[in-house]
Order: structure tokens, then C-alpha cells, then sequence
């Protein structure tokens, strides 16, 4: 992740000012004394935000000293020290609860994700996230689901087109809405249809859709579905045949991932990690520098 986008220092800016509004009311009591800390957890997980910690210490003064002890991705155990930071006393515990509370959302996420992608080892099947973000950290919960190993689907509706049920009753039937929309799209976009039925499902390949989110569909339906869905992509007429078809699963409970995985899908995606998820809860200790 670039750290150093002015979209994203303003956003760290924001959030520092929101917790210290007109000025620390302690700052007076520390004026003048430097200080060192560590973080340390208190639970297994996955780590995410050490960057973006650093540059929130930096963003209110750039002389404090971080030193990552974990990278992002990276798996820790409870009691391990994460990170350790040095400077003056006042920019510390200023920083402290915002950075604290940004690593902590984004390690949950990550530590989610790692979960799910675990149950899909062994398989050709990768996890995707969804558009369910927090408004304003949607980048940021995106990439703690990578941190976690799921990767990601469109970040917004400029991304790609993803006809869905109100789009397909409005426009008047997935092939209609497809040929309105590749006439006006950038032909590097993607176009991708949800669909709750075999026949949606065989309408949209016709049409030449890029991909295909079967929602809500069982795992016993995916398994005659999926290669008579290959196979009709692959006789496609003109350009569209040598196109491969990404086939996506939604709506799937968590705790039944394999099953859905056994049935020749691309893709399973899930809002889980962002939507659920707990915080992993990390603290700051001071060390004594005497």
C-alpha cells in the first residue's frame, strides 16, 4: 500500500484532529520529556497497519523513531512486542489511541480473512471481499483482507459493472442492460451479473458477460451448473469464446466453504472479515528510560 498519497495523509490528518481537537489537555504535564514505548498483544492474530501506524507518530512529529518488529501479513502470538516507538512524551500519548485503534480494526479484519483462507487450502479457490466497508476505510479494510489472503473484488462502482437484481428488472433483462453498457463503457472494464438461477445464469454467458456472481445458489445446484456453464462459455461466438468466464459464489455461509469450493467455482466472496470481525486488542506500555 502507497502511504504517501495526499488522499491519505489527509485522511490520518483527520483523524488525529478528531481525538485532539484544540490540543492535548495533559500535554503541559509532558512537556519536555521524551519517551519510549512497545506495543505488545494480547491475542493470536494477523497484523495489519504498521505503516500507516508509523506515519500517524510522523504526522504530528517527524523526530519520533518507530521500529516494526512484525510486518503486515505477519502472524503473532499473545504477549509477542509489536512495534516500538521513541520520542517526545506528548506526541506519544497523543498518537497513541488513534494509531491503536487503526491497527486493531485492520489486524481483525486480517486475522478473519486468514481464517476463511485457511479453509480453502488445498483448493484452486480464492476468497474475494465485497463493496460492505465502513464508509471513508473502504482501501484500508480492503487491504487488511489482502493482509489476511483473500484478495479483492471491485473497490467501487467505477471498478467494473455488476448488474444486479434491481439493475436487471429496471434496464429490462440482463441482455438488454449488457449491450447499453459496452457500448459505453471503457473496453478494459468488466462487466458481471448476479444471478439467483441456472437460467440467469446461461442468459448472461450467451450475452458475454465477463462474470458470473451466483448468488444464493446451493452447492449441489454449482455442481451440475458450473461445467455446463464452462462448457457454453467456451462455444461463445467471435472473441467472447476465448474470454474465460470468472464464476463467483455469494451468500455462502462461512463455516461451509469447502462445499462450495468442490464445485469447480473461481471465486467465493464474502463481507464476513470486514462485516464481523472483532478487534485484536493491542496496548501501549511505557518503558523506563532511567
Amino acid at each position: 500500500m502507497d502511504i504517501n498519497t495526499p488522499w491519505l495523509n489527509s485522511l490520518l490528518d483527520s483523524w488525529l484532529n478528531e481525538d485532539l481537537g484544540r490540543g492535548d489537555l495533559t500535554n503541559c504535564a509532558l512537556t519536555g520529556q521524551y519517551g519510549s514505548a512497545y506495543w505488545i498483544t494480547k491475542q493470536n492474530g494477523i497484523f495489519c497497519g504498521g505503516a500507516l501506524a508509523t506515519q500517524l507518530f510522523k504526522r504530528l512529529n517527524a523526530s519520533v523513531q518507530v521500529n516494526l518488529l512484525i510486518q503486515d501479513g505477519e502472524s503473532f502470538t499473545i504477549g509477542e512486542r509489536l512495534l516500538e516507538v521513541k520520542g517526545p512524551a506528548e506526541t506519544l500519548v497523543a498518537v497513541e489511541r488513534t494509531a491503536l485503534n487503526l491497527t486493531m480494526r485492520l489486524s481483525g479484519i486480517a486475522t478473519a480473512t486468514a481464517a476463511l483462507v485457511k479453509k480453502l487450502e488445498g483448493t484452486n479457490v480464492r476468497l474475494a471481499d465485497t463493496r460492505k466497508t465502513t464508509p471513508g476505510l473502504r482501501v484500508l479494510e480492503k487491504y487488511a483482507f489482502r493482509c489476511g489472503g483473500g484478495i479483492n473484488h471491485r473497490l467501487g462502482l467505477d471498478d467494473a459493472a455488476m448488474l444486479k437484481e434491481n439493475h436487471i428488472a429496471w434496464a429490462g433483462g440482463i441482455t438488454p442492460a449488457l449491450k447499453a453498457i459496452r457500448t459505453t463503457t471503457p473496453w478494459p472494464s468488466k462487466i458481471i451479473v448476479e444471478v439467483e438461477n441456472p437460467d440467469q445464469a446461461e442468459e448472461a454467458i450467451r450475452a458475454g458477460v465477463d462474470g458470473i456472481l451466483l448468488d444464493e445458489i446451493t452447492p449441489d445446484i454449482l455442481h451440475n451448473l458450473v461445467p455446463k456453464l464452462r462448457e457454453l462459455a467456451s462455444t461463445r461466438s467471435g472473441h467472447q469464446a476465448s474470454k474465460q468466464v470468472m464464476l463467483e459464489a455469494s451468500g455462502v455461509d462461512p463455516m461451509n466453504l469447502q462445499a462450495f469450493a468442490a464445485t469447480g467455482i473461481d471465486l467465493i466472496s464474502t463481507s464476513a472479515p470486514i462485516t464481523r470481525s472483532s478487534w485484536i486488542d493491542f496496548s501501549m506500555r511505557f518503558e523506563n528510560t532511567n
